[in-house]
């Protein structure tokens, strides 16, 4: 297999190894990282000889246990920083186009959701393995006996990590998830009276247990604990609103696979915010705020 035969068959596979990646460490650098040297792992094998790359009779298999183990290890080596964190953390925001992909809508749902900052903040509950796990099987669909292969663990060690993962996901992520368009609607909806100044809209859009979590790694403002309650988070989002932000500019766009708010101050990132949605109301709202996590977003 030539060297631009290898590069080929990385690039066909890389939106899944960066898939993989992201879900596990919910961070796009770190993300690209692991799949960088991944890449150079399986270019490596070119050096080797032509003997070497013929052993690899999976290319897809090969590449995904490559980038899984990766991210298994970095994700063990973050964990402490993540521990260190200043206030709540969150993932950090990307670009998506589910509604692009050329899958079956069901497909296309579960890779939305396994996205998604409620089943993203979730999986930080996880072990490594345990993660690895989850995303492999409900993200991206492979068989036990295939994570197993991956993991270097045997098929019933892999099936009850997955029960495991599957149920305390369950326990903690939304039960029910709104559709594209009734996400698209009240996050229209939710930015014009959150901008707007008018607490009677904006309560009327929010659940009574609303909850507001903030990520501002101490490196701007944010609330540094979880806020609960329509009318403090009603009234703290009005004073954000009618705060002054140089040359603002606000866009919806499609983020972490659903819906999102991004306010940019003279052409640059400077919040993104992401609802929680369900039975008509925003349960949760999500505001990023920690400049360290818009190199993602940038090109929007």
């Amino acid at each position: 297999m030539s060297t631009d035969t290898l590069t080929d068959v990385f690039e066909e596979h890389r939106p899944v190894l960066t898939g993989v990646a992201y879900r596990m460490l919910g961070r796009a650098a770190d993300a690209e990282d692991v799949v960088q040297e991944a890449w150079l792992r399986w270019s490596a094998r070119a050096a080797d000889g032509a003997a070497a790359v013929a052993e690899v009779r999976e290319p897809r298999a090969y590449l995904v246990r490559i980038t899984a183990r990766l991210a298994i290890d970095r994700l063990r080596q973050i964990r402490s920083r993540r521990e260190s964190y200043v206030g709540p953390w969150l993932p950090e925001p990307i670009v998506t186009d589910f509604a692009a992909t050329p899958s079956d809508p069901g497909e296309r749902t579960i890779l939305a959701e396994s996205v998604s900052f409620a089943v993203l903040v979730v999986l930080e509950s996880l072990s490594p393995l345990e993660r690895a796990v989850f995303v492999l099987r409900e993200a991206f669909g492979f068989p036990h006996a295939e994570i197993a292969n991956t993991l270097d663990r045997s098929e019933a060690a892999v099936r009850q990590l997955a029960v495991r993962a599957r149920q305390r996901v369950d326990e903690r992520k939304p039960r029910y998830r709104a559709n594209p368009d009734e996400c698209r609607d009240l996050t229209e909806r939710f930015l014009a009276a959150a901008s707007g100044g008018d607490l009677e809209d904006l309560l009327g859009l929010l659940a009574p247990g609303v909850r507001l979590v903030g990520d501002s790694g101490g490196k701007s403002k944010a609330p540094l604990r979880v806020m609960v309650g329509a009318d403090k988070v009603g009234r703290f989002l009005l004073a954000v609103g009618q705060t002054p932000v140089p040359a603002a500019e606000y866009q919806i766009n499609e983020i972490n696979g659903a819906p999102g708010i991004v306010l940019r101050s003279a052409g640059k990132p400077d919040t993104v915010v992401q609802l929680e949605i369900a039975d008509g109301l925003v349960q949760c709202i999500y505001i990023v705020r920690n400049p360290d996590k818009f190199a993602a977003i940038t090109s929007l």
